[in-house]
């Protein structure tokens, strides 16, 4: 399978949870090793835990070295103050992160992506872009000009 047939996969995850997320966005994410998926996960109804949470506690120990596709740039920070997605990757030892959009949310606004690059971990963004774009055509990301009027 190739990088876009992962991508295509964390959309459709994303997309069957879109309307059940609350106020955050619905998120596809999925953790391939060695060319296998070993665990997906989308943002639960009412928003957390987020995808990346749950894709990495199914890996377990099997994320270290391995790619994660996730479709919305990673939170670099939580609104309840724990650890955020991308500090979830790096710990989880991840080595790439595929990211189809970025989140101009106050809690990730290109932060999510440069802790991971700050970390070591190879990113790349932008992969099916115009496709998941449409799961975010309602998501109006908080600490924007769009969330204040």
């Amino acid at each position: 399978m190739t990088d876009a047939d992962h991508m295509r996969r964390a959309i459709a995850l994303a997309r069957d949870q879109l309307g059940r997320t609350g106020g955050n966005p619905a998120v596809g994410c999925v953790i391939v090793r060695d060319g296998l998926v070993i665990a997906e996960g989308a943002t639960a109804d009412g928003g957390r835990p987020h995808a990346e949470e749950q894709a990495l506690e199914g890996a377990h120990e099997g994320a270290r070295g391995a790619t994660a596709y996730v479709t919305l740039e990673p939170c670099a920070v939580r609104s309840h103050g724990g650890r955020s997605c991308s500090e979830r990757l790096v710990a989880a030892g991840v080595a790439r992160v595929v990211i189809a959009c970025a989140d101009l949310s106050v809690f990730a606004a290109g932060q999510g992506a440069r802790k991971l690059t700050d970390a070591g971990i190879n990113v790349d963004q932008g992969l099916l872009e115009p496709e998941a774009r449409l799961l975010y055509v309602d998501y109006v990301p908080a600490g924007t000009m769009e969330s204040r009027r």
